[in-house]
């Protein structure tokens, strides 16, 4: 990446209001978390053990080994880690192994701490998610746009990713939160945007301004207030939120060809995507979602409810999250990704306590059949791919 992203650099360097962050940690937030409700002490049996190590090995070899994966693959059960894999490189040319420290570019999986960021704030009552947007981003110009309908994709705003390009914005220029908003504002008229909360339209726009609504409730940037919160009291040390300060240890990508991919004028957003981490780091973030009290279980209710039927089928999203509602009661909580070279996968079938966590840093569709895994954990058929 170091060679596409030093132009990038100078030319920021000259504009004003580039963001080059340094997270504070010599005062981190004491722990919100206790250690020990970090643990699941429910332990496995040897045969369930190896029931669901040979599962995940079967498919370890049969649909990731075999298209040449590069990247992390995790899997638990109550906590437990079942099944661990490193294969590849954190850069082709160096040829140094991943491994358990690589942090790699979590994509949309990112989404979720915005997501449960929003709902922190909820909970201590900073803000209420049915505010309009423009309550908290001041000029914000859709009427009948709230927080919830940012969270739960029923904005009907118009995806930045591929508008601001389109309307004329110089690709020289690196796009910044405040970026976004600011083209909404200068070109509503320019752009179609549908009624709020008519219909589910995924769209990172929505994930964009809420980590500036972060920003201005919480009075922290948006990687200050994910680290005070979540990553150091849940121990997640090699997890952050990347910004131009974080160019030089940022791994990579690279595509289905092992070309590196380049730096672009969009790769400074974050809250829609930007956050790097390891499985065994999103191991404990799904620890304290399932067995902590980082959150209220009502928080948690609203997180995990579907809020798009439109659609027949057991695809809905909830409040940051995908997921698979079936017929049975039975869910399935998860998000996916995808930006440049990186897909991820972070699947919590929450009934049956089981988490499947793939991080690749080669583009390898195959890493979405992780669906082909739901079956081992209980009865769970799988569904058609989801990219993001």
């Amino acid at each position: 990446m170091k060679n596409f992203i030093l132009p990038f650099i100078l030319i920021c360097s000259l504009a004003q209001g580039c963001y080059f962050s340094t997270i504070k940690k010599d005062k981190p937030k004491p722990p919100s978390v206790p250690a020990d409700s970090l643990l699941n002490p429910a332990l496995l049996s040897k045969a369930e053990a190896k029931k669901y190590y040979d599962a995940s090995e079967h498919f370890y070899n049969e649909v990731l080994q075999r298209s040449h994966f590069s990247g992390e693959f995790l899997v638990a059960k109550k906590g437990e880690i079942i099944f661990e894999k490193y294969a590849g490189y954190a850069h082709l040319d160096k040829k140094d192994a991943l491994n358990e420290s690589s942090a790699l570019h979590l994509a949309s999986v990112s989404k979720t701490f915005t997501a449960m960021a929003i709902l922190k704030l909820w909970e201590e009552q900073k803000l209420r998610i049915n505010d309009e947007v423009s309550m908290h981003l001041a000029g914000f110009p859709y009427q009948g746009v709230t927080i919830k309908t940012l969270l739960n994709h029923r904005s009907g705003l118009p995806n930045y990713v591929h508008v601001m390009e389109q309307l004329g914005w110089d690709r020289k220029k690196i796009v910044y939160n405040r970026d976004v908003l600011d083209f909404l504002i200068a070109n509503k008229s320019r752009l179609q945007a549908g009624r709020p909360d008519k219909s589910f339209h995924y769209c990172n726009t929505n994930y964009a301004l809420l980590a500036l609504i972060i920003e201005q409730v919480s009075g922290l940037p948006y990687p200050q207030y994910v680290y005070e919160n979540f990553f150091a009291p849940l121990g997640m040390t090699n997890s952050y939120v990347f910004t131009m300060s974080d160019s030089a240890r940022s791994l990579p990508s690279y595509n289905w060809k092992n070309q590196q991919e380049a730096f672009t004028f969009l790769d400074a957003v974050y809250g829609d995507k930007n956050i790097y981490s390891t499985v065994r780091d999103l191991l404990k973030w799904e620890t304290a979602l399932s067995y902590g009290d980082l959150f209220k279980k009502e928080t948690l209710d609203s997180a995990y409810a579907g809020y798009s039927y439109e659609k027949k089928g057991i695809r809905n999203y909830g409040l940051g999250w995908r997921m698979l509602e079936y017929p049975n009661n039975e869910k399935i909580i998860f998000h996916n990704g995808w930006w440049h070279g990186n897909n991820t996968v972070f699947a919590r079938i929450i009934n049956d306590s089981a988490t499947v966590i793939i991080l690749g840093n080669r583009f390898n569709k195959n890493i979405y059949q992780a669906k082909k895994l739901f079956p081992a954990f209980g009865n769970y058929e799988p569904e058609e791919d989801t990219e993001e």
